[in-house]
């Protein structure tokens, strides 16, 4: 068990380089079995999540070499085994690997995903594509079976614009013959990223990034590489930290246009941020104004910012108004910013922030990913030192963090309990 002990109301100054995005990576490396060969993912961050598909793809026989940040995965002895509870528990990301053995085999057996409990996240989107596709669903408590004896094309509308479900149908589709249409698709950047993959294999699909997306069938798919776009959402949590004590922070290696939605809201607050070649600098400034936000599905304000966002808002002259629409969990980090002195009234997903509130610093825990970046943040700007429990949910998702503040003048450090 280890705990992050965070001094507070230390301005930062330097570089942070931002990592390969997390959303991309969890599903890269499962796509990677669809392969008859090797395939190379370049860029994949150094997180925990990655470890544990790492663990599922050992299992099932997969090759996994890496170097750094490069990693080969070959797929050619691969075993279509049950994924135990045990592993798939772990993270969300596992179910990807029902699409993947779905269109390779055409029989999956895994349990129930894991992950964040950041709301009611139930696969029955995935598991209807799955059956357009022509597979048949079996559910034996937390184990599901999944059996084709061929998968065909088929016109699937989300009832939600689902970026799990719109992969995981993009990955079955792939291998099925004939053409399938996603309609009402998640238009994130990281499925671009995910079709390149795919195509570079072999795959014949469009439309990733539209509402729209076209799989033709192929019969197989060989070994390719691919690069993992930049983290959108740890470039978003940095910017957020520079916002609060930038002293000409750069963060560096991002993409903006993948993060307008954040920067239209911190241009509306007053944030001091300047675009530099891949990068953005960012300055502190003592007046903020208040905003209201509200997440959304890309290209809106990405509920994996949310939560980090609403501390921002504390620190507004003025009222703010923080609304979730994604996932109606996503509301933990809340209690443990009252308790540091936030004035903030919940109500259900709906928050109002009255600031500008001092923080102070006390013990807190992590209740989910997102939750926990949101209290570091919390900890960096609050009075006095802040300790953070349960971290495993941050380490999760945001590639070596600890080095990554203090390498710009944070006070922060991990300690075992």
């Amino acid at each position: 068990m280890e705990k992050i002990v965070i001094e507070g109301c230390h301005s930062l100054s330097g570089t942070i380089s931002i990592g390969g995005a997390k959303n991309s990576a969890v599903a890269l490396i499962p796509a990677a079995l669809l392969a008859d060969g090797e395939c190379l993912i370049d860029n994949v961050p150094n997180i925990t999540d990655r470890d544990a598909l790492f663990d599922i793809v050992k299992h099932l026989n997969g090759d996994i070499v890496q170097n750094g940040k490069e990693i080969k995965i070959n797929s050619q002895n691969l075993n279509n085994i049950l994924i135990s509870e045990e592993l798939s528990v772990r993270l969300r990301a596992s179910y990807y690997f029902m699409g993947v053995l779905l269109g390779k085999y055409k029989h999956v057996e895994m349990y129930f995903p894991g992950g964040c409990n950041i709301g009611s996240r139930p696969i029955d989107l995935h598991l209807k594509g799955f059956e357009a596709l022509g597979a048949k669903v079996t559910k034996k408590g937390h184990k599901y079976i999944l059996d084709a004896k061929d998968l065909h094309g088929a016109d699937i509308t989300l009832d939600f614009a689902s970026v799990g479900a719109t992969i995981n149908i993009m990955f079955a589709a792939s291998l099925a013959k004939g053409t399938t249409t996603i309609h009402n698709a998640a238009k994130e950047v990281e499925i671009i990223n995910i079709m390149d993959f795919l195509n570079n294999m072999g795959a014949k699909i469009t439309g990733a990034g539209t509402d729209t997306i076209v799989i033709c069938g192929v019969e197989k798919l060989h070994g390719a590489n691919i690069k993992v776009i930049p983290d959108r959402i740890e470039a978003g949590t940095y910017i957020l930290v520079g916002a609060l004590l930038g002293d000409n922070l750069k963060v560096e290696g991002i993409i903006k246009e993948h993060n307008e939605a954040l920067f239209a809201k911190l241009k509306q607050m007053g944030v001091n941020y300047k675009f530099v070649d891949d990068g953005v600098i960012l300055n502190k400034v003592e007046k903020l104004k208040p905003v209201d936000v509200k997440t959304l599905v890309y290209p809106g304000f990405p509920t994996d910012l949310g939560q980090p966002m609403s501390v921002l808002l504390t620190q507004a002259e003025g009222v703010s108004k923080m609304e979730e629409t994604i996932w109606e969990n996503r509301v933990g980090h809340y209690p443990y910013l009252i308790k540091m002195g936030a004035k903030i009234e919940v109500e259900g997903v709906k928050a109002t922030i009255y600031g500008k509130s001092p923080l102070k610093g006390t013990e807190i825990h992590a209740t989910d990913l997102r939750a926990g970046a949101a209290l570091i943040l919390a900890g960096l700007i609050a009075e006095g030192t802040t300790t953070i429990y349960d971290i495993d949910y941050i380490l999760r998702g945001y590639e070596n963090i600890i080095h990554k503040l203090s390498n710009v003048g944070a006070k922060i450090k991990i300690e075992k309990i």
